[in-house]
């Protein structure tokens, strides 16, 4: 006879919490499943995972659009690419002082800030801008810790990084192994994998998420988090897809709230005990919403501008984590 007990969702998720992150891919999955009759207990459930981990601090992480534009590569979602056309600038990498100055602007309400550079890498005097920038943080006092992303990069690179004061680096896997090759053809996963290691067995804290919304189905949303949490990241950074005119995702709906809910609580039951941020696409997917994220397991986010959208500005977020009783890390 089938089994006609009711589906008690609060009880099924206060078992999963109890698992600290072993979670099948079944499970995963039925997560990803649940109706928004089920959204009461699924915030429940990862909100108080996230106050376990973190209590009531939230960790932000500001960025600087070191060089943009001008990229060789075909990320389908990047208005960045060189191979379409967009309203987005293009310009050549900025000098140490601009960045110090970015960045100093940022001291208020960041606790990191990070360096970032379009390409599919950077070149030997690149790299040597980026270190003088990264040593200027301490020289100059800066409390924000220095984090980066700069493309694949050797071995080598990482130790020059590291020596100059570099905390973490930040490189996403984007997708889940077999959709990558729909988002991109001009390198491959085992590039981004490669990378991802040698910045760990440089000594580097680790930022490694993804980008949801791109036509992925739930299987791909739970195997590239499946990946993420195998890397052992520190932060786990989940952005969600904002179209941009001129490229080949410019048609793609935004991905709805309660999607966007189920990703960042099931990234939170599988890494119960990692940072969760969110980081493109927040503005636009949630709205005036912006507190669900919170509920949802999030205790990390960007703040001020992204690469190539507006974010909220920072007094708004900050006023938002005052209202909900929450604060800076």
């Amino acid at each position: 006879m089938p089994d006609k007990t009711p589906f008690n969702a609060t009880e099924w998720l206060t078992g999963l919490a109890g698992r600290d992150g072993a979670i099948c891919r079944a499970d995963a999955l039925r997560i990803l499943a649940l109706g928004p009759e089920h959204c009461e207990a699924l915030l429940a459930s990862a909100e108080a995972l996230c106050r376990a981990h973190s209590g009531n601090r939230v960790k932000t992480c500001s960025i600087i659009n070191a060089k943009s534009g001008r990229c060789s590569e075909d990320c389908a979602f990047c208005a960045q690419s060189a191979r379409y056309t967009t309203s987005i600038p293009g310009y050549p990498i900025m000098g140490p002082a601009e960045m110090l100055e970015r960045a100093a602007r940022e001291e208020a309400h960041s606790l990191r800030c990070s360096i970032v550079t379009a390409g599919r890498s950077i070149t030997a005097a690149e790299l040597e801008t980026v270190c003088e920038a990264i040593a200027g943080f301490r020289m100059q006092g800066l409390h924000q810790k220095p984090c980066a992303s700069l493309g694949i990069l050797g071995s080598d690179d990482f130790k020059k990084l590291k020596a100059a004061g570099l905390k973490r680096f930040h490189h996403n896997l984007e997708a889940s192994r077999t959709y990558f090759p729909r988002v991109c053809t001009t390198h491959s996963y085992e590039d981004r994998m490669a990378t991802i290691h040698k910045a760990k067995q440089s000594g580097l804290e680790l930022c490694v998420g993804a980008i949801f919304g791109l036509g992925e189905n739930d299987g791909d949303r739970v195997a590239v988090l499946e990946e993420i949490r195998a890397l052992d990241p520190d932060s786990v950074p989940l952005n969600f897809l904002v179209p941009i005119k001129g490229t080949p995702l410019a048609g793609h709906a935004k991905l709805p709230v309660w999607e966007a809910i189920k990703i960042i609580a099931l990234a939170r039951h599988m890494m119960p005990r990692k940072d969760i941020l969110i980081g493109g696409g927040r503005l636009e997917v949630f709205g005036d919403k912006q507190y669900l994220i919170f509920k949802a397991g999030a205790n990390a986010m960007i703040v001020g501008d992204l690469l190539t959208v507006k974010g909220r500005g920072p007094e708004a977020d900050m006023a938002l984590l005052k209202e909900l009783g929450l604060k800076l890390a």
